[in-house]
């Protein structure tokens, strides 16, 4: 989804109710420190003192962190969550969701901060057993964070994630880092190294909101990945659309012959899912599977169960 404050999830950052419908990965969840779109018109921005708000709520570690699903379509069992950052400063508790804080965040040079804050938090959750601790038959849970174009850029980064793996005696499988198409694109040689270095250190590489840009081409060819995450732009429609149809079940098989994975983003419909699975995707993230929430998240096997045997019954047919 977008930037790194959503993906990680300590101690403090487990609060508060769900994020509201607009800002989870069924629409266009922000994801949190991340690249915000420039396509994003924030409410608001020139309405409050950002500056001085976001410094206090890095100063008081206002920031939560929800996570949303992402799950295997071959069988329907959630892989991993990506971590979305929300603002807990609003009087009434009503959290504020990162559109609005995230250009702001970015404009005034809180960005890195606010991406080693999440990091920092989704780490220390991964290496606390105590925090989420696998279900019977389950491997131990992994987190993607979603890093802005400064911290990207930033030769500082790789360091820091490494010294923050090794205190918190973190497997480096266990995170995954996900960069914007945006990020990617505004210094590829950059972004490159970032990306190979990230692997290096043991951590999943996802190359976010793929088919954003014009460079997306470019942004697949040259830079190291694991996942790519296609747009919700080409997933909404699926059902509907024959060019999307086309484009989704070229990405996934152009991605399989690289050696990726595919994830396809804001899947709102359960109808989407057999098509996504049919087409060659090989994960699935949005309110048809889960909305993002607070940790330690239940585990949305009820639902996903539901969904199974939804598949199971139609196969029968």
């Amino acid at each position: 989804m977008r930037s790194s404050t959503i993906a990680s999830a300590a101690p403090r950052m487990l609060v508060q109710a769900p994020p509201a419908a607009a800002s989870a990965r069924g629409q266009r969840p922000l994801a949190a420190s991340a690249v915000f779109s420039s396509r994003s018109t924030p409410a608001g921005l020139h309405q409050r003192p950002w500056l001085g708000r976001l410094r206090r709520a890095l100063a008081a570690d206002r920031f939560v962190l929800h996570y949303q699903p992402i799950v295997a379509l071959s069988d329907l069992r959630v892989s991993h969550h990506e971590a979305l950052v929300r603002l807990d400063d609003e009087p009434d508790g009503r959290l504020v969701a990162p559109v609005r804080f995230l250009p702001a965040a970015e404009r005034y040079g809180l960005i890195r901060e606010l991406d080693r804050r999440v990091l920092e938090r989704v780490i220390a959750l991964l290496g606390d057993p105590d925090a989420s601790p696998p279900a019977a038959g389950e491997r131990p849970p992994r987190i993607a964070v979603n890093l802005s174009a400064l911290s990207v850029a930033d030769p500082r980064m790789l360091g820091y994630l490494e010294r923050r793996l090794a205190q918190h005696g973190v497997e480096p499988a266990r995170l995954i880092v996900e960069i914007t198409e945006t990020a990617s694109i505004s210094d590829m040689p950059r972004a490159r190294a970032f990306c190979a270095g990230v692997q290096e250190l043991g951590c999943a590489v996802a190359l976010d909101d793929f088919g954003t840009g014009l460079g997306s081409l470019q942004y697949l060819k040259h830079l190291p990945f694991r996942y790519l995450k296609i747009d919700g732009e080409f997933v909404r429609g699926l059902a509907h659309s024959r060019s999307d149809q086309l484009l989704v079940k070229a990405l996934a098989d152009v991605v399989r012959g690289m050696g990726g994975e595919t994830i396809a983003e804001f899947v709102s419909d359960p109808s989407t899912l057999p098509l996504l699975a049919r087409f060659g995707v090989d994960y699935a993230q949005g309110y048809a599977l889960g909305a993002a929430r607070p940790l330690p998240a239940e585990r949305p096997q009820v639902r996903i169960a539901r969904l199974r045997a939804r598949a199971e019954q139609a196969s029968r047919r």
